[in-house]
C-alpha cells in the first residue's frame, strides 16, 4: 500500500478532507517565502485534530536552532521536513534537536542526484525526492513541477521514501508505477485555482493513490 502526504494544510475543511481520505501524513508550512505559511500556533491547532490519526510534518528550509526548538516545544510534530540546503551533519543535528524524525527533501532533474542521495540515506528517516525548482524561483518546493520518475525505478535506500513535485489526481497512478514509490507527497495538485487547498481535490487524489 503506497502511504500519501498532504502538504501545506491551512484550514479544518482541507485538513478533514485529508484525514478522512486516509492520508497518513499531514505537512504544515513553517516557510515565510511559502504561500502556503501558518504560523507555528496554526500549525499546533490543525495538528491537535490529527494527532494519532497522522503523522504530522512541520516543512522547513534552513531552520536554525531556535526554530527547531520551538517547533519541539510548541508543535511536536513527528517530523522535521527539511526542504533547504541541510546537509547530513545538520539533518542529524535537528534530529538530535527536536526529537522528531527527519525528512529530507532533495531536488532532482538527473540520476547524478539521485546518486548524490546516498549521503543522505542514514541522515534522514524518510528521503523526499522532489522537482528541482527553476533558477528563477524563491523557494525550493511547492512550484507543481514533475522530474522523469522513472529515475527512481529500482533504486533501494535505507528507508521508504516519498515520491514528490507535480503529482496530482489525474497523474499519480502513472507516477507511482514509473517510479515504484512507497509514499507520495502532493500539494499544489490539490490547490484550487486560488492557490488554497480544495477538499474534493484531496479527496480525489487519495482515492487514486488507493486504487494505484
Amino acid at each position: 500500500m503506497v502511504l500519501a502526504k498532504i502538504c501545506g494544510l491551512s484550514t479544518r475543511p482541507a485538513l478533514a478532507a485529508a484525514l478522512e481520505g486516509g492520508a497518513r501524513f499531514v505537512g504544515f508550512m513553517i516557510v515565510e517565502a511559502s504561500p502556503r505559511r501558518v504560523t507555528i500556533a496554526d500549525a499546533a491547532a490543525l495538528a491537535s485534530l490529527a494527532r494519532g490519526r497522522a503523522k504530522i510534518v512541520a516543512v522547513t528550509v534552513d531552520p536554525d536552532d531556535s526554530l527547531v526548538r520551538r517547533l519541539a516545544t510548541e508543535l511536536a510534530p513527528d517530523f522535521i521536513q527539511l526542504h533547504g540546503q541541510e546537509s547530513p551533519t545538520r539533518a542529524r543535528e535537528v534530529a538530535d534537536l527536536s526529537g522528531a524524525g527527519v525528512i529530507k527533501a532533495l531536488p532532482v532533474s538527473g540520476a547524478a542526484d539521485l546518486d548524490r542521495a546516498q549521503a543522505y540515506d542514514e541522515a534522514a528517516t524518510h528521503l523526499m525526492f522532489d522537482a528541482k525548482a527553476p533558477a528563477d524561483a524563491s523557494r525550493p518546493g511547492g512550484h507543481g513541477q514533475a522530474f522523469d520518475w522513472s529515475l527512481l525505478a529500482g533504486r533501494r535506500f535505507s528507508h521508504s521514501w516519498f515520491l514528490a513535485g507535480g503529482l496530482s489526481p489525474e497523474n499519480i497512478a502513472v507516477a507511482i508505477a514509473a517510479s515504484g514509490a512507497p509514499m507520495v507527497d502532493v500539494s499544489s495538485g490539490v490547490e484550487d485555482s486560488g492557490g488554497l487547498k480544495d477538499p474534493a481535490l484531496i479527496t480525489r487524489f487519495l482515492d487514486a493513490v488507493r486504487r494505484a
